[in-house]
């Protein structure tokens, strides 16, 4: 190796993915060892590689990383979501490019150019996730329209539909005037924003002076008004119930509704009634038998019925109705507020309520089932608290049917088949035929008329768990095998959408496809736990997003700081659940300063990767360790076995950051700061003993590391010693732990604690750490234990301190800077007298700030208020306070 060599991420990152990919490491087949599945939760084919995306990877790699080196058949499926919206609108905005109008291809040809599009940029995220190590089975890559996976959400369909768990029927939906389709409420995003309350006059029926005003932020839709509403108590309007208004610009006369649905203290206390816009006016309208008059066209223009700005878009017709009003002298004010719009989650376009014949799923019996699963305990979730969100979807009073059917061509189109009224529901088109001849015989095949509509997307990827292994198909070896997957990733924010859809499927198939006796024995879960990662957020708190320019470049990323370095990034502060905030200020994807996780990262892989190069530059010898190194090597080998032994508990947690921060103090401070400079020969030559021992350690360290930074450990790893063909780090075995002996690792920390001493002192006094300094102990039963009964301890005291000596004294020493190792005194022999005195002075001075501290602490923590409504991280972190602030009290106090 080169003196002058250093790390170069981007050529050990590239090696070695061929080099993996090269040995099939990643590929998994059913055999006889206990399976470990992951499913990866299928990116849109639209996407590109993002923070999201990024963390959610990661924590998938380190989870499936560390069951191969368990010794497990790891399987991690990966693939992608059509995502129907999203793509339809690329296709369409391509061609609309071209001068090509969807409507006027048709169906196949549209569909022609989907599949196009899909081929040309549906796998660009997929590889993008190589660039960050994922260690997916490539040869397993799913695609939710491919033919099985297509089939799959038919044969569900009909299955439903034949339980008598579907229907059709017309219903008040989110509709995206954009996408022009429907949306489930959870596509539906609420933001807050500046609107306007028009005040309008609506005249009373009979009179030509009297007035009942109404308060509306959408004066657009007055023209469907077929109604006029108010709370029956309200003494403003009693008299006017029984009596009709005429709804302005169109002069219909419709009635005055007394219901307890109205607000008396919003606007003004009267409603008008929309039946056709507004969900609520809905409800009402079908309470009271009012009409129905829909008077906005599928693109959000005013059609016919609004006999007003007809063909106008509707926030241009907005603006004609409001100069009408004010022309006719209805419109009497406007006020500004603030109200929550919705929009479309992939058009961003503002949702217009609306009625449209649906296809839905009966969700009460299916949501309960899905609900025991996890509060039950089948199913763990983590963090645990997620349960209570989870929870909050799925009680009785917020589920609601699913409104399974979209207005669009890129998806599984419904497998339902129309003759007049009647609708047959079949697998194919010949069955449906079949169907309908049963009732009219020789009927032609051209007589029926498949849906135009598609599933919602969730409705194919509620399946994946089961449909990713052909659970569907005739051959049922495969799921047998890999299901139920054992850990499921995922963002808390498709809880709804994807988590509790897919535990449903479970519940719902699981018996059918795999018999009785498996679901005995394995139940019908998809997953056994699901972890929620957190959203990646910038340093104002927002989630990044493209839409907002907050979000760096993935790519670029990578680039700069490796895929360890991100990885790390990443996951140092990445707890379960909870948010992430990136640190790195961004501008138009680019990152204007450096992420110092990222940069702690990558300096991490430095640090190892130079830790080797010292090691390897020692020359060995056959001699006996020196005592200062047989007892950091004893050290070390506790150390590492009590952090094997953590870091399995905190995998098992699920508690991955503080893993990985566990081993980044074992191998940053533990083995390179102490030990490394415990064993550091002098003459540049180390024992054989000294030599096997740092190498058997930094190997087992790199193997637990590995599943989080896989690229430098497997670098590292072939260059600490000769491998044979295979001998790979990604191939090996998690170290076991042997137990940590506590008298060697209480022995050490009182050695550390002594140097940090010494080499405080001398960064206070300005003594160079060069000059060789006497450091005497207080003689008692335990410093004479300390340097007596261990050997190596006062060897190690003068290597690493750059001691001239160590000894035992009865008195004090008239120049020595006393300090304390544990209840024991020690002091540093400086080359000049000590002033005793001042440095009492100095003690009391720092021990009266830290009582005056300790106190504000105590205050602050005896304030019950403070306690019950801070978040349990700040109480903590205040703990933590007071209890250092008293442990250094206690010290300085034995120290006078």
């Amino acid at each position: 190796m080169s003196a002058k060599e250093s790390y170069n991420s981007q050529r050990v990152e590239s090696k070695w993915y061929a080099h993996w990919m090269e040995h099939d490491y990643f590929r998994s087949v059913p055999d006889e060892r206990e399976p470990y599945t992951l499913v990866i939760p299928p990116p849109n084919v639209t996407g590109q590689l993002h923070m999201g995306h990024m963390l959610n990877i990661t924590v998938q790699d380190i989870l499936v990383r560390k069951a191969r080196l368990d010794g497990k058949n790891a399987c991690w499926v990966p693939g992608t979501d059509h995502a129907s919206i999203a793509t339809e609108a690329k296709v369409v905005k391509k061609l609309r490019e071209q001068g090509i109008k969807k409507s006027d291809i048709g169906r196949e040809e549209f569909l022609k150019h989907a599949f196009a599009w899909k081929e040309e940029y549906g796998g660009v995220i997929l590889q993008q996730l190589r660039s960050l190590g994922a260690s997916c089975d490539w040869s397993r890559t799913r695609f939710t329209m491919e033919p099985a996976l297509y089939d799959a959400v038919i044969k569900v369909f009909v299955k439903l539909h034949r339980a008598g768990k579907l229907y059709r029927g017309l219903r008040m939906t989110n509709w995206d005037p954009e996408a022009q389709t429907v949306l489930s409420n959870e596509e539906v995003v609420h933001t807050e924003e500046n609107g306007n309350l028009y005040h309008v006059r609506y005249r009373v029926e009979g009179t030509d002076d009297q007035y009942i005003t109404i308060a509306t932020s959408r004066p657009e839709t007055i023209m469907a008004d077929t109604a006029l509403a108010v709370h029956p108590d309200d003494e403003r309007y009693q008299q006017y119930h029984g009596r009709n208004v005429i709804v302005p610009l169109v002069n219909r006369v419709v009635p005055i509704i007394p219901d307890d649905y109205v607000d008396p203290e919003f606007g003004t206390g009267a409603l008008k009634i929309t039946p056709a816009h507004d969900v609520n006016d809905y409800a009402l309208g079908e309470k009271y038998g009012l009409e129905v008059i829909d008077i906005l066209t599928a693109d959000g223009k005013l059609n016919e019925l609004a006999q007003v700005a007809v063909g106008m878009d509707r926030f241009d017709g907005r603006v004609e109705v409001i100069k009408q009003l004010k022309a006719s002298g209805d419109l009497l004010e406007i006020k500004q507020y603030r109200t929550k719009i919705g929009r479309s989650e992939r058009t961003n376009a503002v949702v217009e309520p609306r009625l449209t014949l649906q296809w839905f799923m009966k969700m009460k019996d299916t949501a309960a089932e899905a609900l025991e699963t996890v509060t039950g305990g089948d199913i763990r979730f983590h963090p645990e608290g997620m349960v209570n969100m989870y929870r909050s979807w799925l009680e009785p009073d917020n589920v609601r049917d699913w409104c399974i059917s979209r207005q669009l061509w890129w998806g599984q189109r419904i497998p339902a088949w129309y003759h007049g009224d009647e609708v047959y529901v079949a697998e194919t088109a010949e069955q449906a035929l079949e169907q309908a001849r049963i009732n009219h015989p020789g009927l032609d095949a051209s007589a029926l008329q498949q849906d135009d509509d598609v599933l919602d997307t969730w409705f194919s990827s509620w399946l994946w768990p089961m449909s990713v292994f052909d659970g569907f198909g005739e051959d049922k070896t495969e799921l047998a095998y890999y299901y139920p997957t054992n850990d499921l990733v995922t963002g808390w924010d498709i809880m709804f959408f994807w988590v509790a859809r897919m535990i449903m499927a479970g519940n719902e198939f699981s018996e059918d496809l795999l018999g009785a006796d498996f679901v005995r024995e394995h139940g019908r879960v998809p997953f056994r736990d699901v972890y929620f990662t957190g959203m990646v957020r910038d340093e104002k708190r927002r989630k990044m997003s493209k839409s907002l320019g907050n979000s760096p470049d993935a790519m670029e990323l990578l680039q700069t700081y490796g895929a360890d370095g991100v990885r790390y990034g990443m996951l140092s502060s990445a707890a379960a659940g909870n948010d992430i905030v990136f640190d790195a200020p961004i501008q138009d994807g680019k990152v204007l300063n450096e992420s110092q996780l990222c940069e702690q990262g990558r300096k991490f892989c430095n640090k190892i990767f130079n830790a080797n190069r010292l090691i390897q530059s020692f020359e060995v010898a056959d001699r006996q360790a020196d005592p200062a190194a047989a007892l950091a090597t004893r050290w070390i080998e506790a150390k590492l076995n009590q952090t094997i032994t953590e870091v399995n508990r905190l995998m098992q947690e699920y508690r991955l950051s503080e893993a990985m921060v566990t081993l980044y103090r074992l191998i940053w401070s533990d083995y390179c700061s102490w030990y490394l400079e415990a064993i550091k020969p002098t003459d540049s030559t180390i024992s054989r003993t000294t030599y096997d021992a740092a190498i058997s350690v930094f190997e087992r360290m790199m193997i637990l590391l590995h599943p989080y930074l896989p690229f430098i450990t497997e670098e590292v790893w072939h260059q600490l010693r000769e491998r044979g063909k295979g001998k790979d780090c990604i191939a090996s075995r998690w170290p076991t732990a042997a137990p940590a002996d506590p008298a060697i690792l209480k022995l050490f920390a009182q050695l550390q604690e002594t140097i940090t001493n010494v080499r405080d002192i001398r960064n206070q006094r300005g003594v160079s750490h060069g000059d060789m300094l006497q450091l005497v102990l207080k003689r008692s039963a335990h410093t004479e234990s300390l340097l007596g009964a261990n050997a190596g301890a006062k060897e190690f005291l003068q290597k690493a301190g750059n001691l001239a000596g160590v000894d035992l004294v009865d008195e004090a020493p008239s120049n020595g800077l006393p300090f304390l190792i544990g209840s024991d005194t020690a002091y540093l022999l400086l080359n000049e007298p000590v002033d005793l005195d001042a440095e009492r002075a100095k003690t009391e001075e720092e021990l009266t700030r830290l009582r005056g501290f300790l106190q504000s602490v105590e205050k602050k923590l005896g304030n019950e208020r403070f306690v019950a409504n801070a978040p349990d991280a700040v109480v903590e972190l205040e703990r933590r306070k007071q209890a250092d602030a008293t442990a250094k009290i206690e010290s300085l106090e034995k120290l006078l």
